[in-house]
């Protein structure tokens, strides 16, 4: 099932590249922080709050790629994004962003360290006031390093 491989990398990560378009088309890709995977959805933190967050307010559909670079293969995951602002799913998710920003930055500053670089940004300082993305999974792209695809649809269908 591809869904469980992208799950399954996607929970090493800390940043995933997010595609979104507005209603007239254009296109926009952004790094966004990746908070976890559960439940079939993905969920994404955006702290700039710009133009991925306009283009989902008007068309909420979008889509997240990773590579996993020690197979060479690639992946896609398209879906609706629900934009969580607020209530009790909004917070137990900026709980758990502030836990993963507090690990991101003690793992940058202990291999910082380790290496002996010199860094005035080791520590990660991101806004207080964030927009989640739920990105619901509804489709999961493969794409192989010989350039073939596979894709499922929600449920693991093949397509």
């Amino acid at each position: 099932m591809i869904a469980r491989k992208i799950n399954e990398l996607i929970k090493n990560m800390d940043f995933v590249a997010m595609a979104t378009c507005d209603n007239d088309g254009r296109p926009n890709v952004a790094p966004k922080f990746f908070l976890k995977a559960e439940d079939g959805h993905i969920y994404i933190v955006d702290y700039v709050i710009g133009r991925t967050f306009q283009n989902l307010k008007v068309n909420p559909k979008a889509s997240i790629s990773i590579v996993d670079e020690r197979n060479l293969t690639g992946y896609q995951v398209n879906g609706r994004v629900e934009l969580l602002i607020e209530g009790a799913e909004y917070d137990r998710a900026v709980l758990d962003f502030l836990e993963k920003e507090i690990s991101l930055s003690s793992r940058r500053i202990v291999e910082g360290v380790k290496k002996g670089e010199r860094h005035n940004n080791f520590e990660v300082a991101f806004p207080t006031k964030v927009i989640i993305f739920k990105v619901s999974i509804d489709e999961a792209v493969e794409i192989g390093p010989g350039g073939e695809l596979r894709k499922e649809g929600y449920g693991g269908t093949q397509k």
